[in-house]
């Protein structure tokens, strides 16, 4: 078995006596912790000594407040992420949907939908804007996918950049406001052949109204819901102009397993507008 030497522990119990941390005394010999432990656990501290730790520990804490203020809102080292100035296509439809079926939340960004051509949309976008890969995961039960982005610099931009969003698209040019609209009805919207009408759902009254404001720059008429919160568009006229100048993304499919579904099979809800419009004609 391992003995001390008497002269180290010696110096141990000198050491605390005068007031020496446990820490102080690891440095100051470059015994293990729990030696020095058993020969000095009989000694108190003194209250100077007492007062300096407590001090170290008031110099310590203050200095990862001050840490935490200075990069908050940032990540960390080798987890920075590009923030680009200025509004290009790709970028619109990212906030866009993060607006609609996403959650800007803390610490980073979350989308989830059904739908694996959205999920891959955001996907191939995220990583060609940001350069960033996502946490994947899928509700096996209802088959909802999520991906997740980790990100606290991502999530003040995405932030900041969708309040910005709401003032910019209505001056950009038709087709940028195209893709805020398609990003809209792709997370939001559906179609009812029964009804004949699309519609889309949205609990923020500000949002429906921009809609309701970008549908008008396409000459597409529709109206406001405030009960069901829901913009509605109906009549062949209206229903033609969003198929030919905005309508739903390739890939976009109804849920055919839900109890009101009277499909029962996957169909594309570009499909099922089409059936609509082919309605009126005969």
């Amino acid at each position: 078995m391992y003995k001390t030497n008497p002269l180290l522990i010696e110096k141990c119990r000198s050491l605390r006596a005068k007031g020496f941390t446990l820490n102080e005394i690891i440095e100051a010999t470059q015994l293990p912790k729990i030696t020095i432990y058993d020969h000095i656990q009989d000694i108190l501290l003194s209250p100077e000594a007492k007062e300096r730790i407590g001090l170290r520990k008031k110099v310590a804490i203050q200095k990862l407040v001050e840490f935490s203020r200075k990069r908050r809102g940032k990540c960390l080292f080798g987890r920075v992420v590009p923030k680009p100035k200025g509004w290009t296509k790709e970028l619109i439809s990212l906030v866009a949907h993060f607006m609609f079926d996403g959650e800007i939340t803390k610490g980073g960004c979350i989308y989830h939908n059904r739908n694996e051509a959205l999920i891959d949309h955001i996907r191939f976008l995220m990583r060609k804007v940001f350069a960033l890969k996502p946490w994947n995961w899928v509700n096996k039960a209802t088959g909802v996918y999520r991906i997740c982005y980790y990100y606290v610099e991502l999530e003040n931009y995405m932030r900041n950049k969708s309040q910005e969003l709401k003032g910019y698209i209505k001056t950009t040019p038709l087709s940028d406001k195209r893709i805020f609209l398609k990003a809209f009805f792709d997370d939001e919207g559906s179609v009812h052949f029964d009804k004949k009408l699309v519609r889309g759902f949205q609990h923020n009254l500000e949002i429906l109204k921009l809609i309701q404001k970008l549908l008008k720059d396409f000459d597409i008429e529709s109206k406001i819901d405030r009960k069901y919160q829901e913009i509605i568009i109906s009549r062949t006229s209206n229903l033609i102009k969003f198929r030919n100048k905005i309508n739903f993304s390739k890939g976009i499919y109804i849920n055919p397993n839900r109890k009101n579904s009277i499909w029962k099979r996957k169909l594309e809800k570009r499909e099922i507008l089409d059936y609509i419009i082919s309605s009126y004609k005969k």
